[in-house]
């Protein structure tokens, strides 16, 4: 009796295509597949996978490759069999791409074949598309498929993996249920409906545009396009020709996209929703969009891998007079802010945000330890430093490790890297603490330029809009700041790389 009441991702699209069948559901490149048709061929892959590999139910499966239209339904695929996906970062090389598959302890690696040479020795491996041995190929013959046991809503069904800016990443255990909660908070804080034509172009591996954007929008029955990566020039065609009104992106790539020879010209006006997150958006960066696109509605999207990820919103009617906050917490989560000691601050006082959920995931893959310190007092520590005001909106500062000891003093980068981001001739900036035998930690930017500016200049800057002892102490410039896939800045790449 107990799959009567469960409710499991997969299950979030057969509804969709029991209601609206004949409705396109997901476009990427030159294919096209209706709900129906999606469905169908999330159970064939799901036989492929148990009967060609041998896979039961709760061995871990790692998808190694680029967006496409065979990375979500291998994803489902998975959840329909009952396995657990593993989400690759596609950059990983090396000791950092052996490393999860082994932590994992994945029996089979989904891949491209342009990317299966970078594999280590262990797991079987099988290509996904652009192969005739493809799990794509394979589709083309469908397959009935019944599992010996239908997944229920508390077995896991994926394993996120953090994006491991300041240790080794973890893999946060995700289930069934915890996933499909989420997906619900998405739809109801980001308003996402059947009639919204999003663009998806970031990569599937990370949990943002996976869980907030592409299954929520298959869970309302919208038509969704996949893009091989962020394109600003496709991204405009699709929007000039009406085949895309909403997208997704971190700061980092709207930056870019706000920095594009042509986005003073194109006719961008179809674009109606706008979500940014995985890290800070700073607050200039996002003034000159809005002044820009005056009819967009920007969404300030925050949270973190371990709680799906969704878990603060600030909508579109809430930014005036609060453009650095995040928002909100969302319909399934519940949010405070505490001390070392996990006592309750007061709202205007900075702490650790803990939360509470049905969407937080089960612990760590096989790390004890790290999962008994993230869940201690009956919350989830969240590693990020914020304060909450009296409207129960919250800022955050910063990650709790990315604060600066200056003096004897702490500094949020965040402040500092919103004071450099006014000059005119910076780009991107990233501000850490680096070891100082006078400061104990030293502030020093890290800055991207796209004009002309000596450090001198910019730490005089940065002087006129802070008190003396926040401003750089330093300021090194750079051609490009080290990233992970999803936009986040590598902070802990650059403190080991200036140290």
């Amino acid at each position: 009796m107990t799959g009567v009441r469960s409710s499991t991702v997969d299950g979030v699209l057969t509804r969709s295509a029991r209601r609206t069948p004949g409705r396109t559901a997901l476009r990427y490149a030159d294919r096209a597949w209706t709900y129906r048709e999606l469905d169908e061929a999330v159970g064939t892959a799901a036989a492929v996978l148990t009967e060609d590999h041998g896979l039961r139910p709760g061995d871990r499966v790692a998808a190694y490759a680029h967006n496409s239209d065979a990375y979500l339904i291998a994803f489902l695929a998975c959840a329909r069999a009952g396995l657990v996906h593993v989400p690759v970062n596609q950059n990983l090389t090396g000791d950092d791409l052996a490393y999860i598959l082994r932590q994992s302890t994945s029996s089979l690696v989904l891949t491209d074949p342009g990317l299966a040479d970078r594999l280590p020795e262990g797991p079987a491996v099988r290509a996904l598309r652009d192969d005739d041995t493809s799990l794509l190929a394979a589709l083309g013959t469908p397959r009935s498929f019944a599992p010996a046991r239908e997944p229920d809503g508390d077995d896991l069904v994926q394993l996120l993996y953090t994006s491991g800016t300041t240790a080794l990443p973890k893999g946060a255990m995700m289930t069934h249920r915890a996933l499909v909660h989420e997906y619900v908070s998405a739809i109801t804080a980001l308003g996402l409906s059947a009639g919204d034509r999003p663009v998806h172009a970031l990569p599937l591996y990370h949990s943002a545009q996976m869980h907030v954007f592409l299954l929520p929008y298959l869970a309302v029955g919208a038509e969704n396009t996949v893009l091989d990566a962020p394109d600003a020039d496709r991204i405009f065609d699709l929007v000039e020709s009406g085949r895309a009104d909403s997208r997704f992106a971190p700061p980092t790539v709207w930056i870019g996209l706000a920095n594009h020879p042509d986005f003073a010209s194109r006719d961008l006006g179809g674009l109606r929703k706008a979500y940014y997150g995985a890290s800070i958006m700073p607050v200039p960066v996002l003034e000159r969009l809005r002044d820009r696109l005056p009819g967009l509605a920007f969404h300030n999207c925050f949270g973190q891998s371990e709680i799906g990820p969704l878990a603060l919103v600030l909508g579109p009617d809430e930014h005036e007079g609060r453009m650095d906050s995040c928002g909100r917490p969302v319909l399934f989560v519940e949010a405070k802010v505490v001390d070392e000691n996990g006592e309750d601050v007061a709202d205007g006082t900075a702490g650790e945000v803990v939360y509470r959920s049905p969407q937080l995931c089960t612990g760590y893959w096989d790390k004890p330890e790290e999962s008994a310190e993230a869940f201690r007092d009956g919350w989830f520590h969240s590693g990020d430093l914020a304060v909450r005001d009296a409207e129960g909106y919250f800022t955050v500062v910063d990650r709790v490790k990315d604060v600066i000891n200056s003096g004897g003093v702490l500094v949020a980068s965040r402040q500092v890297e919103d004071a450099l981001y006014t000059h005119p001739a910076v780009a991107e900036t990233a501000v850490v603490g680096l070891p100082d035998e006078r400061w104990i930690e030293a502030v020093t930017a890290v800055v991207v330029l796209k004009g002309e500016a000596a450090e001198e200049e910019l730490i005089a800057h940065a002087r006129e809009r802070l008190a003396h002892f926040k401003a750089p102490k330093r300021v090194v410039f750079t051609d490009a700041l080290p990233r992970n896939a999803s936009g986040k800045i590598l902070k802990r790449e650059l403190r080991d790389r200036l140290a």
